[in-house]
C-alpha cells in the first residue's frame, strides 16, 4: 500500500511563491499531525518517504467540493485559513491537505486536478 499526502491550493488568490510555500507548509504539518493521531499505521508508513503532491484549484467552491469528496470517502483532511497578516484577508480559505492516506483512495478525488 502506497501512502501519500496531497495539498490542494487555491490558484485564484494571487498569492506569491513564498506565501504559497507557507500555506502548503501549514497544510502538510496539520495533515500529518491529524493522521499521526487518527491513523497511526498510515502515518508510520508515510513517514518513511513522506510523499507529497501539490495540486491546484481555481476557486474556493472547487476546494470545498474536493473537501466534501474527502469527507464522503472518510479520508483525513485539514483546512488552512490565513491569519491575514500579509497578502490576503483574514480567514481566507487557502488550501487543504488530504492524507497522508492510501494513494488509491486519494486518487479517486484528485486525479483530475493539475499540479501547482
Amino acid at each position: 500500500m502506497t501512502i501519500k499526502q496531497v495539498i490542494i491550493v487555491r490558484a485564484d488568490l494571487g498569492m506569491g511563491k513564498g506565501k504559497i510555500a507557507a500555506q502548503v507548509g501549514h497544510a502538510c504539518v496539520l495533515g500529518a499531525e491529524n493522521v499521526r493521531k487518527s491513523h497511526p499505521e498510515w502515518f508510520s508508513k508515510w513517514w518513511e518517504g513522506q510523499a507529497k503532491i501539490v495540486l491546484r484549484v481555481n476557486s474556493e467552491s472547487e476546494l470545498e467540493s474536493v473537501k466534501r469528496e474527502a469527507i464522503e470517502l472518510g479520508l483525513p483532511w485539514s483546512q488552512v485559513t490565513d491569519a491575514g497578516h500579509t497578502q490576503i484577508a483574514p480567514g481566507t480559505f487557502t488550501c487543504i491537505s488530504i492524507g497522508p492516506a492510501p494513494e488509491d483512495l486519494i486518487d479517486k478525488i484528485t486525479s483530475d486536478l493539475k499540479l501547482l
